[in-house]
């Protein structure tokens, strides 16, 4: 007998990202689970990775409140709307508890489960589910998700976090044997008051290139991309990469020797992906968000307070220092 469940984490992309050992565990203790998902369309490849996911089920919400009222959206919002309602679900569990997602709870047939009023981000969401549960707010985000799936299907969390992202790692095995080894580095970010000083940043390419790798830079826009290339000017070791689909930027970062990024979804994603992972936090308290992986993570600096060049470097020589180790 199938248990059919929905879970309900629209975004972003490291959130996302941080749901996925809940549902490892999900799979795990759950006889006959039978996964679906809910999520932000530009985020749907992230789901479909794991493979106890059934059904990812797309929502364009992000686009939608561009144009709420147009004729376009409003045909796409009663499509998702009759697709959610010919559903019957056992367990509707909204693991993002915002006012936003339980818009999208409602549309559901299903015992609704989330966080209560003191451990919701915006309680008021709590007072739409059938079922509410009590997960402390101070814990990391991975830990506290998994302790809502654990408590909604009534297991205990077991061990270290499991992403189910192995079979990226299959494939860069095969793609460490072919390439120069290289990092994967995230300079850039939409927001001025999370970058991190550009010589701070010269200094890292310095201490990677002493290493004998290779530099291939990340940027999510043509202004990210503006300033990737000034900070590699001059470097015959660096590339700043293309605008590429998700799965694609998770096959670069999988076979990359490190990555060391700001605190930005990409960033949390090398680290689901068993990758050293040097985090630099500076607009964001890594307290909650912190890089959480099998390989080595470091999560430096604060709010308001940006980590020092010789912390930065020294996470770096440490993480290398590992690598080189367990070869």
């Amino acid at each position: 007998m199938s248990a059919n469940i929905l879970i309900v984490r629209t975004s972003s992309l490291g959130d996302v990202v941080h749901i996925l050992p809940a549902v490892t565990d999900i799979a795990r203790n759950v006889v006959g689970a039978r996964i679906d998902w809910l999520v932000e369309d530009a985020f749907a490849q992230i789901p479909a990775w794991h493979p106890s996911i059934h059904e990812v089920i797309p929502v364009a919400h992000r686009r939608w409140r561009r144009a709420w009222w147009s004729g376009e959206v409003r045909r796409e919002r009663h499509a998702l709307a009759r697709t959610l309602a010919a559903r019957n679900y056992d367990v509707v569990l909204d693991m993002q508890a915002l006012m936003k997602s339980v818009w999208l709870v409602r549309m559901t047939r299903g015992e609704r489960h989330g966080l209560d009023w003191k451990s919701a981000r915006e309680p008021l969401a709590s007072l739409f589910y059938d079922v509410r549960h009590r997960v402390e707010f101070w814990q990391p985000a991975v830990i506290r998700q998994r302790l809502l799936a654990a408590q909604t299907f009534g297991y205990a969390v077991q061990g270290p976090p499991d992403y189910g992202l192995q079979a990226f790692e299959q494939e860069a095995c095969v793609l460490r044997t072919h390439e120069h080894p290289y990092a994967v580095i995230m300079p850039s970010a939409s927001r001025d008051d999370k970058l991190w000083p550009e010589d701070d940043w010269r200094a890292v390419f310095d201490l990677l290139a002493s290493h004998d790798l290779r530099l291939r830079l990340l940027a999510g826009s043509d202004a990210e991309s503006e300033r990737a290339r000034q900070l590699i000017s001059g470097r015959t070791d660096a590339v700043v990469l293309p605008r590429m689909q998700l799965t694609d930027v998770a096959r670069c970062l999988a076979g990359s020797t490190l990555m060391v990024g700001l605190d930005s979804g990409l960033t949390h994603l090398s680290a689901a992906l068993g990758r050293p992972t040097i985090g630099i936090y500076k607009a964001s308290t890594p307290v909650r968000t912190p890089l959480i992986g099998s390989a080595f993570t470091a999560s430096l600096g604060d709010r308001g307070k940006a980590p020092s060049r010789a912390l930065v470097l020294d996470a770096i020589a440490q993480a290398l220092s590992i690598a080189r180790q367990r070869k």
